[in-house]
């Protein structure tokens, strides 16, 4: 029986990956009408790692009424638990997204974010955070805590999905994304978010930019140009995947959390050429799996496995030399 005493976020001492942020309800407007899935970027990496048989929580914040119950059981039904203290604000927040033609979706928000003051005893294998709880006060101050407390003790994954209508000036957002930056092993963002940061420098100075800022591994996806991924051991670029495309919502979130299982399983600590490619085609075979289905729908881990199995299925073409001496270990999908 647990002890009386201990803190509401003491459930992470069970869990292999704990996400931190924001979870609501996406509204999506198509050409057939209007449908609502449970969605928010943290919210989606979470439900994604329950799919794949991870052992994850979500600390979030949302309210007692039927679009919080509808993401609790949302995130229930892929094994998540969701953290106590995660039920209190009054109206739980929306995404409204329209179609484009291509699939991609444009967002609207109505969103409070804030986290009563978590204090863990006792952190899990990964902390992964990112988005708009990041970004937006009074939570994010509470986020950040939460993560400078965790980069002594475990690995930190960092997505900060840029949502430029919810941010400050562009000097803040870039001062808060960079400060976080230091706090984390992996960080991973669109092309279009590294633009967004830092509209005069290429994608390469950028990912260099970010391993300076204190990070181990820069990862910057590009839709259909596949993705790069930068340490300081190796530079490898991932093709995508060629799939047709349902809409775009969740592919981001679906890659991460394939990236946060393979570093759960890769079999080595570092991050040489091996284990990024690894890294990146278990990725981008859960982004595209995603894409083919409507709303945030990622793979389950037999389908990832089965995509990654797959004749043709995606594959690495190292973009720059190994630098350090280590021997690669090739991680594997349990």
């Amino acid at each position: 029986m647990a002890n009386p005493k201990t803190t509401p976020h003491d459930t992470q001492r069970f869990l292999d990956v704990l996400v931190v942020g924001e979870a609501l309800v996406d509204v999506v407007t198509t050409p057939d009408g209007q449908v609502e899935h449970p969605g928010g970027s943290p919210a989606n990496v979470a439900y994604g790692l329950g799919l794949l048989g991870v052992a994850t929580g979500l600390l979030t914040a949302i309210a007692p009424d039927a679009r919080g119950t509808l993401i609790e059981g949302h995130l229930r039904r892929a094994g998540v638990t969701l953290l106590p203290g995660s039920k209190l604000l009054a109206r739980t927040a929306t995404a409204s997204a329209i179609l484009g033609p291509d699939g991609s979706a444009e967002y609207d928000f109505d969103i409070h974010w804030e986290l009563p003051p978590a204090t863990p005893a006792c952190l899990p294998r990964i902390l992964h955070t990112g988005s708009i709880a990041t970004f937006l006060d009074p939570g994010a101050g509470v986020v950040k805590a939460l993560m400078e407390q965790a980069h002594a003790q475990c690995t930190v994954t960092y997505d900060p999905n840029i949502r430029p209508s919810l941010l400050g000036s562009h000097a803040e957002a870039k001062g808060i994304f960079e400060e976080l930056v230091s706090l984390t092993d992996v960080v991973k963002l669109s092309d279009e978010d590294a633009h967004w940061l830092y509209p005069k420098k290429t994608l390469e100075e950028i990912a260099d930019h970010i391993l300076r800022l204190g990070s181990g591994l820069a990862v910057i996806t590009k839709g259909a140009e596949g993705s790069q991924f930068t340490s300081a051991a190796a530079g490898v670029t991932i093709p995508a995947v060629r799939t047709s495309v349902v809409d775009t919502i969740g592919a981001g979130d679906s890659y991460m959390a394939a990236l946060i299982l393979g570093l759960l399983t890769r079999g080595t600590e570092g991050f040489a050429p091996a284990v990024l490619e690894q890294l990146g085609r278990t990725a981008a075979a859960a982004a595209s799996i995603t894409v083919q289905r409507a709303g945030a729908n990622p793979p389950t881990l037999d389908e990832l496995k089965g995509a990654v199995e797959a004749p043709g299925s995606a594959t690495s073409r190292p973009a720059t030399e190994q630098t350090h001496g280590s021997t690669p270990v090739v991680a594997s999908l349990p």
